[in-house]
């Protein structure tokens, strides 16, 4: 059980404070030069021009977001890069220069496109080297709002990314008066070599929201001593924190929307009874983001650049590498906040909507930490063994019988309403500190931290992808995934193998093929597919929303269809980037 310390609170704190402060005078200081172009539609605002001939340099440029200053790797010196315009039906050509003294590269997130376009080092191309460029040049075959980065060491954690809308080649589903995008980042002065050193030595070093003596306190009047003892001696048996919900916090990031610390305030300019389409990106190196408009409800219209059928909500949460388009109709004269806090609650990204420019509305306070539930450990026999899973801890409770390899006897058809998970022989090591043998299959489950907030909020079986699935054919084969780890030693994998001992995973070109991913880990994965389309199916196995990136909640087991269409080689890989550069991450080649 350990303590909030007084000198940890205060150094969050005035870290924070300092992020508050200077990201509103850094831009007056010429110390951070954040695009100004957001919008796509917005009478009298700046607006992103379009085009299909792109040139972009990757330089390093100052930056002084938390009142110290530093270098950071930029496109165009901006943070972050600028937004690009595209038109479907179209034949993009886009020059990258690199004016690093490093290798660099850019991945185009959620573009299908040929494999040598993708844009990742070792994969799909060499990289970009020192001095060079490289053309890119694809068409496009798509709309919707994405987002491009560097897949080049720890680049997109230091400035290497930018928003990318692709307007449609027919009528807008969705017309609006104004269309802005909204990016929502996380900015560190530190270097993220450092960063990553320290998970690997303490995986809890940026975790303030440790149980405290307090909590213990609490708990002991409302459940009673055994209770209250049994809850801790549960967590300390299992070496796991309740709280570890991201690793990295804001002890060392300060949150960006569009470039701008909290202070700065970016702003979205509205008339009252206008409908404005809000464009929320999270390009974020680690964080999960909670996004609300206090006193707006917000119709979502668009998840991972796909059309869905209009739901309105209150709130929702974006994991890393997703995007969500929202609509939202203001009839007051009154400033709005943008309120995106982490899903730790240890900090927030804050703009405003408003009808001028300088107001500001009510930030609200950040909502309580709570611990992970019994359903993010226990599953199915937290949830009475339903259709719903269950998760343990490892240390010998597993009972599940080895199983060898990948597909581990999946049949094809439908997906199991009531699974039980099997795990492969490589998941029994020192690196996997946890199985899911009853996984849970909801995709009703908004999430911790979001339950029964008394708030609307979006979850996956809300979404449905206007018409249907791409390919209507039934996956003749599965591939089952888990996703493993051990947080003590902060070691991430795919079926407890790190990506630098796995062999790839081979598609057939042309097949239909379904994809089985079980969370094994307290933390939630964001998994990336690069070059095709991941079908969400419902717990019955049946087509639910096209996504390029889907977040699997702990204890959690999803399925998506997949058409392996797209020949070549392809990343695939968590995208909370110290997971992905601890292991979490395999090839996939079609052919």
């Amino acid at each position: 059980m350990k303590a909030f310390s007084a000198q940890a609170t205060d150094f969050s704190r005035r870290r924070f404070i300092q992020g508050v402060a200077w990201g509103g005078a850094a831009v007056g200081l010429g110390l951070l030069r954040p695009s100004n172009a957001w919008a796509l539609t917005s009478p009298g605002q700046p607006v992103a021009p379009g085009g299909t001939d792109f040139a972009l340099d990757i330089i390093e440029a100052p930056v002084n977001v938390t009142g110290t200053g530093r270098l950071a790797t930029t496109i165009d010196g901006g943070i972050p890069g600028p937004l690009l315009r595209w038109k479907e039906g179209t034949t993009v050509t886009l020059r990258v220069t690199n004016r690093l003294r490093v290798p660099t590269s850019i991945h185009w997130h959620g573009i299908i496109l040929p494999a040598g376009m993708d844009g990742v080092p070792g994969i799909s191309f060499d990289g970009i080297a020192p001095g060079e460029a490289f053309v890119y040049r694809f068409q496009v075959r798509q709309s919707g709002t994405y987002w491009y980065h560097s897949h080049s060491g720890y680049q997109e954690q230091t400035g290497v990314y930018g928003p990318l809308v692709i307007e449609p080649a027919g009528p807008d589903r969705h017309p609006t008066d104004r269309d802005y995008v909204v990016m929502l980042n996380d900015w560190t002065d530190e270097d993220p070599e450092r960063i990553y050193a320290r998970l690997k030595k303490q995986s809890d070093y940026y975790n303030f929201a440790q149980p405290t003596v307090p909590d213990f306190f609490r708990d002991l009047r409302e459940k009673g001593l055994g209770q209250a003892m049994a809850k801790r001696r549960m967590w300390n048996e299992m070496r796991m924190s309740p709280t570890d919900f991201g690793d990295v916090s804001a002890r060392t990031y300060t949150y960006l929307m569009n470039g701008a610390a909290p202070a700065g305030n970016w702003t979205g300019i509205f008339k009252p009874g206008e409908k404005i389409r809000l464009r929320f990106i999270n390009g974020s190196a680690q964080t999960i983001f909670d996004v609300r408009i206090p006193g707006l409800k917000m119709t979502v219209i668009s998840a991972d650049g796909q059309d869905v059928e209009p739901v309105s909500v209150d709130e929702f949460r974006i994991s890393v590498a997703e995007t969500y388009d929202v609509v939202v109709e203001p009839q007051d004269e009154r400033a709005y906040t943008l309120f995106a806090q982490s899903i730790d609650r240890s900090g927030y990204a804050r703009g405003t909507l408003a009808p001028r420019a300088g107001m500001q509305a009510e930030v609200p306070k950040t909502d309580p930490v709570q611990w992970l539930a019994t359903q993010d450990m226990m599953g199915a026999m937290a949830m009475g063994g339903s259709v719903h899973g269950a998760a343990q801890a490892k240390s010998g409770t597993s009972g599940m019988q080895d199983m060898p390899g990948m597909g581990h006897g999946a049949m094809p058809g439908r997906a199991p309403a009531a699974p039980v998970a099997h795990h492969a022989r490589t998941e029994y090591g020192p690196g996997v500190d946890m199985h899911v043998d009853m996984p849970r299959t909801n995709l009703d489950d908004p999430g911790i931290g979001l339950r029964d907030n008394g708030r609307r909020v979006l979850t996956y079986a809300d979404l449905h992808t206007t018409g249907g699935p791409i390919d209507a054919r039934e996956p003749g084969r599965e591939i089952e995934l888990h996703l493993t780890g051990n947080m003590e030693r902060f070691i991430w994998s795919f079926d407890g193998v790190k990506f630098s001992d796995a062999k790839p995973v081979h598609f057939n070109t042309g097949e239909r093929l379904r994809i089985v991913l079980v969370n094994d880990t307290m933390m939630n994965h964001p998994i990336h597919l690069h070059g095709m389309w991941s079908e969400l199916e419902n717990p019955d196995g049946r087509f639910q929303v096209r996504k390029h990136t889907i977040n699997v909640q702990p204890a959690q087991r999803i399925t998506y269809a997949v058409s392996a269409d797209n020949p070549g080689r392809w990343a695939y890989h968590c995208h909370l980037m110290y997971h992905m550069e601890a292991g979490m991450f395999r090839e996939v080649v079609v052919s």
